[in-house]
């Protein structure tokens, strides 16, 4: 047993980070340990052949999960790969690969088949992951974990903190992980990363169990392993910020057209999108779609750090707007899959409104009784779509057979179903 396990045997599941109370535990808790240092030291970034199949063997002869993390550079390069991936498994120790330098990882995804990854917010690194050869058959998420046992912090440093009673190292979470050399003080924050996830998913496996609810999160881990990647965002230039302020047809084309040269040259620069012009200035100049270069540089995002090529360049965007046709301006809004915003509700079809009203108040009850998030219970928009077009005879089983359509899995339909078809059976005002 590790100083991690015993930290939290002998807490049973401490409080310190809001942690779900023990039925009979004390509602105080030691005051957490810094951890400062790998418990091997900070290994060296594998960046070669030889070294990544050395770790392959290792990892492949280690025993029980496999902790996995990666880093990536938001904010900072184009994208969302991965710029360092950590590991740890036991009788393998700790590996931190450089994936720039090692780009496929199908290897060492390979020797992993059919170990069980603990990640922590799985969705957010499986996608990078998944562009390095890397995809899990099986997982334990902490963070979705913690949900479903009902803390309400769910960070991993809040986490393993409130469980194992240890502190992380904070403060490198948003550096540029592109950087390389990788600097020391880095390297560390990301061995630690991984050091105490599998003691942390051990923990939070006997939690769940003694909530009754460790079969409904394998259900949601095996959901999330075996989901597809998910499919390109249509129109994500619609998702600028402020865009609430952009009404007219043409302004909306102006947003489009700087939002795509701007993801242009974003990917050919290798750069966030945002260091390449801000989101405020694209809004800016759409809503005053400027007569020149002059008055484009009036603007605020276009001032005087802004060289004339570039003005040029944004300004010929804008030109580009101004030859269109009405046919080939974008409408307001995008079409509307599915039931209309629920503020429409009550004048489209009240009794509609009646429905989700019961239904959100039900969810929500049953949601606070299980200790849990209400989109954690059921996704709002399951609710909304069954109360919207309800089934023609509404009982236990077509209302299952409804939230089952819609992705919902088999201790979520058992949990919501009875709930539903009360509220979708209530007399209208």
């Amino acid at each position: 047993m590790t100083e991690a396990q015993e930290t939290a045997a002998d807490s049973s599941l401490r409080t310190t980070g809001g942690a779900p109370p023990d039925d009979n535990g004390s509602s105080e808790a030691p005051a957490p340990i810094p951890l400062l240092e790998p418990r091997d030291g900070i290994p060296p970034v594998v960046t070669d052949d030889n070294a990544l199949a050395e770790v392959i063997a290792a990892f492949a002869a280690g025993t029980g999960p496999v902790a996995v993390d990666a880093e990536r550079a938001s904010g900072y390069r184009y994208g969302q790969r991965a710029y360092l991936v950590q590991l740890r498994r036991e009788g393998a120790g700790t590996a931190l690969i450089d994936p720039v330098a090692c780009p496929d990882l199908s290897g060492l995804g390979e020797a992993l088949d059919g170990v069980e990854w603990v990640l922590h917010a799985a969705t957010q690194d499986l996608p990078c992951l998944r562009e390095i050869g890397m995809i899990p058959t099986h997982l334990f998420d902490t963070e979705l974990a913690g949900r479903l046992a009902g803390f309400p912090r769910v960070g991993l440093g809040a986490m393993v903190e409130g469980v194992l009673g240890f502190v992380l190292e904070k403060g490198h979470s948003a550096v540029d992980w592109s950087t390389r050399p990788l600097p020391e003080p880095w390297l560390r924050y990301a061995a630690l990363d991984v050091e105490l996830l599998v003691d942390l998913r051990d923990a939070l496996e006997k939690e769940l169990d003694r909530q009754g609810k460790l079969e409904w999160a394998r259900e949601e881990f095996d959901a999330i392993a075996s989901a597809p990647p998910p499919e390109p965002r249509k129109d994500p230039w619609r998702r600028t910020s402020g865009m609430h302020k952009v009404r007219r047809r043409r302004q909306l084309a102006v947003v489009r057209e700087l939002w795509e040269t701007r993801d242009r040259i974003a990917q050919r620069r290798d750069v966030s999108p945002g260091k390449v012009l801000s989101d405020a200035a694209i809004v800016e100049a759409a809503l005053a779609v400027p007569a020149n270069v002059h008055a484009l540089a009036a603007l605020t995002g276009f001032g005087h750090r802004m060289g004339r090529r570039q003005l040029e360049q944004w300004q010929a965007a804008v030109d580009r707007v101004k030859v269109l046709t009405d046919s080939q301006l974008p409408q307001p809004g995008q079409p509307v899959v599915g039931p209309p915003p629920p503020r429409a509700w009550a004048d489209k079809d009240p009794v509609a409104a009646a429905r989700l009203s019961a239904a959100r108040a039900g969810v929500s009850a049953l949601a606070e009784r299980l200790n849990m998030p209400q989109e954690n219970l059921i996704t709002p928009d399951t609710v909304r779509r069954v109360c919207w077009e309800p089934p023609g005879v509404v009982d236990a089983e077509s209302v299952g057979a409804a939230l089952s359509g819609y992705g919902a899995r088999a201790w979520q339909v058992e949990q919501v179903t009875p709930v539903l078809v009360e509220a979708l059976s209530a007399e209208a005002p």
